[in-house]
C-alpha cells in the first residue's frame, strides 16, 4: 500500500524487520527491566548505550564510511521507537547524539572534522551534546550571549548553555556561540571537546523525569579551540542548529510514541486482568474507550511521523511534517501516560507501577527541541508559504 500523494510505501522490508526485532530483543532484555533503577538512581546509563552502539544505533544514518550503520531515517526512527518504549532516557540520548551533532558534523563538517569528530561519535565510542540553549535564549535562539572572541587562529569562548542533554558525560560539545553582530546572523558553530581548559559542567538538574539522561549547565570560560573547529563557516551556526533540529524533532516524536506506546500495553495489560464489580477493567466502556482513544492517537501520529522521516530520505522537505509529528506526539504521550494512571487507578500513582514514571517522562517532549507553541509557529508559516 502506498500513499497516493507522496508514493510512500506503508510496507517494512525484510532487512527492516529484522533490525526492528534485534532492537527490540535488547531493549526488553537490557533496557526496560533497568529502567525504573535508573529512574530513582540518576545513574547515566553508558553501559547500555554500549550495547546499543554495537548494534549501530549511536550512528544510525550516519554512512558506514564514517563509522555509522547508514539505516534509512524509517527504520532509525522505528528503532528509536523501540528504545523509548524500554527506556525514555536512553531514548533521548541517543535521539540527541543522532540528530544533532552526528547531522551537524555530516552535512556541513570539513572531512577533517568528519574523521576525527564524527566517527567516534558514530561509532559510540563518543558521545555528542547539542549547545544551543541559555538561561536568557531559549525559545528566542538568536538571543544567545556566549561569545566567542577571534584570537589569532583560534576562537575563545565565554559564556554558559543550559538543560543540555549528557553535559558532563558527553566527549564532543557542538557549541553555538555569538561571533559577530546581535541576532541569528552573529552566530556560529564550533567544535569543544570535553577536558579542554576552561571548560566545567554544573551538577545534574533535579528534573520530574527522564533522570538516568543527565541535563547539565556547560561553562566556558576562556575556552580556546582551533578555527579548524568552526563547523561550517562565520556566521552560519544559527542556520545549521535550526536545520539540524528538524531531523531531532522526528527523533523526540518517535520518543514521545514509545513512551505513549508503553504506557498504553501497561494499561491494556492491566485492564485485561484487574476485576472490579466482578467484571474485568476492559469490559467497562470507560476504560476500554481509554484505550481506544490511545490506540487511534498512537497509530494516527506514528504515521505523520514516519511520513517525515521518509521525505528526509527522499532528499526533500520535511521541516513541517517533523514539526507537525513533534506536536501531536508529544500531546498524545502526555495524554496517553494520565490515562494509563486513570486505568491504573490509586495504582497508577504509586512507583510500583511503571505509568507514573511514564507520565513524568512525557511531559519534557512538550519543551524540549522546541515546545509546542514554537510547533505551532513553524507548522503556521509552512501553511500560509504554501500559498504564496
Amino acid at each position: 500500500m502506498t500513499s497516493p500523494d507522496t508514493g510512500m510505501s506503508f510496507a517494512l522490508s525484510g532487512d527492516q524487520r529484522m533490525i526492528l526485532q534485534m532492537v527490540r530483543d535488547y531493549c526488553r532484555a537490557e533496557l526496560a527491566p533497568r529502567a525504573a533503577e535508573f529512574d530513582r538512581s540518576g545513574e547515566y546509563p553508558r553501559e547500555q548505550l554500549r550495547g546499543l552502539a554495537e548494534l549501530g544505533l549511536m550512528g544510525a544514518t550516519v554512512p558506514e564510511e564514517w563509522n555509522g550503520a547508514g539505516l534509512d531515517s524509517v527504520t532509525y526512527a522505528l528503532c528509536l521507537e523501540e528504545i523509548a518504549a524500554a527506556d525514555a532516557s536512553v531514548a533521548v540520548i541517543v535521539s540527541v547524539q543522532n540528530g544533532l551533532p552526528e547531522q551537524m558534523i555530516l552535512r556541513y563538517g570539513t572531512d577533517t572534522q568528519r574523521e576525527k569528530y564524527l566517527k567516534p561519535l558514530a561509532s559510540g565510542e563518543h558521545i555528542g551534546a547539542f549547545c544551543l540553549t541559555e538561561n536568557s535564549a531559549g525559545s528566542d535562539a538568536a538571543s544567545l550571549r556566549l561569545r566567542a572572541e577571534r584570537d589569532g587562529d583560534s576562537w575563545v569562548l565565554n559564556g554558559s548553555k543550559s538543560w543540555i542533554t549528557s553535559g558532563g558525560q558527553a566527549d564532543t560539545y557542538l557549541v553555538m556561540a555569538r561571533t559577530g553582530e546581535s541576532g541569528a546572523k552573529g552566530v556560529s558553530c564550533f567544535i569543544v571537546e570535553n577536558g579542554t581548559p576552561g571548560l566545567s559542567f554544573g551538577k545534574p538538574e533535579e528534573k520530574l523525569g527522564l533522570h538516568a539522561s543527565h541535563t547539565t549547565t556547560v561553562n566556558f570560560e576562556g575556552v580556546r579551540v582551533s578555527q579548524e573547529n568552526m563547523v561550517g563557516a562565520e556566521g552560519q551556526g544559527l542556520i545549521i542548529a535550526l536545520a539540524s533540529l528538524d531531523s531531532g524533532r522526528i527523533g523526540i516524536a518517535m520518543q514521545a510514541l514509545g513512551i505513549a506506546r508503553a504506557a498504553m500495553e501497561h494499561a491494556t495489560r492491566y485492564a485485561n486482568e484487574r476485576e472490579q464489580f466482578g467484571k474485568k477493567l476492559r469490559e467497562f466502556e470507560g476504560v476500554s474507550f481509554k484505550i481506544a482513544r490511545m490506540a487511534a492517537r498512537i497509530e494516527s501520529t506514528r504515521l505523520i511521523a514516519l511520513k517525515a522521516a521518509w521525505l528526509k530520505d527522499q532528499g526533500l522537505a520535511f521541516g513541517k511534517e517533523a514539526s507537525i509529528a513533534k506536536l501531536l506526539a508529544s500531546e498524545t504521550a502526555v495524554d496517553v501516560t494520565r490515562d494509563a494512571i486513570q486505568v491504573f487507578g490509586g495504582n497508577g500513582y504509586s512507583r510500583e507501577y511503571p505509568v507514573e514514571r511514564l507520565y513524568r517522562d512525557a511531559k519534557v517532549t512538550e519543551i524540549y527541541e522546541g515546545t509546542s507553541e514554537i510547533q505551532q509557529l513553524v507548522i503556521s508559516r509552512a501553511v500560509f508559504k504554501e500559498l504564496e
